[in-house]
């Protein structure tokens, strides 16, 4: 078992099977030592786990959890483009996107549960830049999307 499969075992987690693009995309690039994963929705088992804005149907908790989700699916993603996630040297960029109500102004709490994922998993190396934005619509109406810069070797 790879190191990053057994610290995600320790955190009760496995990659999911990457999702099937919604659209003209592809769920990760390759370019040099960077991979760019595509937003990611919090897909479990094909289905989105939750809709609506948040701040009003979704409450940050709630969101919290699903961009952690989204992390995990950005990681499956990112998996099946370099082979392994032992080879991330480091996350370098998340960017959470936050279906957000009018006046909700608490993304960057929401974004942590993504942030939080990525420190768990790979300790030091986890840490990274963040963007945390408030939209007023996501795809399907999903209340968070998520997508990473990761560096290999």
């Amino acid at each position: 078992m790879s190191v990053i499969a057994a610290r995600l075992a320790e955190l009760g987690l496995e990659l999911p099977v990457v999702a099937k693009p919604v659209a003209a995309y592809v769920p990760a690039v390759v370019t040099g030592n960077l991979v760019f994963t595509a937003g990611q929705l919090p897909f479990a088992d094909g289905a989105l786990l939750a809709t609506g804005k948040v701040g009003d149907a979704v409450t940050p908790e709630e969101a919290a959890l699903l961009a952690r989700r989204c992390a995990l699916n950005a990681l499956a993603a990112a998996a099946e483009a370099i082979g392994s996630l032992d080879r991330v040297t480091r996350v370098v960029k998340a960017v959470v996107f936050v279906n957000s109500a009018p006046g909700f102004t608490g993304q960057p709490g929401v974004a942590n549960g993504g942030s939080e994922l990525l420190g768990e998993v790979f300790g030091d190396a986890g840490r990274h830049a963040r963007s945390a934005v408030g939209v007023s619509e996501l795809p399907l109406d999903s209340p968070v999307e998520l997508e990473l810069i990761l560096e290999f070797a």
